[in-house]
């Protein structure tokens, strides 16, 4: 298996690219409180529009993508532990035979995460 990774177009990524188990590979927290949820998360599982964080915490929630009108760029909007929030998609790779990703997201609060599958 090649362990090369291509760029999805984002403004074309279709939602199922999304779905499955995330491990966290990555993180800045910036200005983000570190017990945060979404901080301390270890995986991420994306599935139909629920969401599963695993840390310290166990904990569903829920999630859809979203678009702005102007360049179509695509926000995962979270909401877990009574909490909402946007992340921007900023980059996905996968390999040619989809069996491998990478997930770069930038929130509001200025946290950067790297999610990776498997």
């Amino acid at each position: 298996m090649s362990d090369l990774l291509f760029d999805v177009n984002l403004q074309q990524l279709p939602d199922e690219f999304l779905t499955g188990a995330w491990r966290v590979s990555d993180r800045v927290l910036n200005r983000t409180d570190p017990s945060n949820p979404l901080a301390q998360a270890t995986y991420v599982h994306l599935q139909a529009n629920t969401l599963h964080l695993e840390g310290q915490q166990q904990l569903p929630g829920n999630w859809r993508v979203q678009r702005d009108e102007m360049l179509n760029r695509p926000y995962l909007e979270i909401e877990v532990a009574q909490e909402k929030t946007r992340a921007l998609i900023t980059r996905l790779r996968r390999s040619s035979d989809g069996q491998r990703s990478q997930l770069n997201l930038y929130f509001l609060s200025g946290m950067e995460m790297q999610l990776t599958q498997p």
